[in-house]
């Protein structure tokens, strides 16, 4: 007959808790899909206001928008750069078509990357220096007016 003590269940139970809260609170924070800030797009056609997940660390830079099966039309992920640099872009394990729009550090549109396919490992360049790039629903920049040249209204974009 094995004896367990008092001590051991409690290492236990706190090891349990420990587990719970890393898998609970983990899913959350790698992309549970909740927009965390808004930007606006300044374009022909007039204001343009989205909601917006932020990716600012490596680790979110790399799943981006990964394993989603929908985007909400208002909605969109933000990766900021701190640095200028030309930007390369895929859509490996993305499920939904995407346009991505590569945004200069004084927030103008430097380039859009129309309706990505989905799953292409492909890269996507934006071609110039930027320090910003939004993702947003394949086909939404057209249906939206959204033009290389527009500005991106947001605090990491200094005009």
């Amino acid at each position: 007959m094995v004896r367990i003590g008092f001590a051991d269940l409690k290492r236990a139970a706190y090891a349990a808790l420990f587990l719970f809260l890393v898998i609970v609170l983990g899913a959350r924070a790698v992309g549970a899909g909740e927009p965390d800030d808004t930007l606006v797009i300044k374009s022909e056609k007039g204001d343009i206001t989205l909601r917006i997940e932020t990716a600012r660390t490596p680790g979110e830079q790399a799943r981006g928008l990964m394993f989603r099966r929908s985007l909400a039309d208002d909605a969109g992920m933000l990766f900021a750069y701190e640095e200028e640099q030309v930007i390369n872009m895929w859509m490996r394990n993305t499920y939904i078509p995407l346009d991505m729009l590569f945004i200069a550090a004084d927030g103008r549109i430097a380039r859009i990357a129309r309706e990505t396919e989905p799953f292409s490992e492909e890269t996507i360049s934006s071609g110039a220096k930027v320090t910003g790039v939004l993702e947003i629903g394949g086909g939404r920049a057209a249906a939206l007016g959204i033009r290389v040249g527009d500005r991106v209204l947001h605090s990491h974009f200094k005009p």
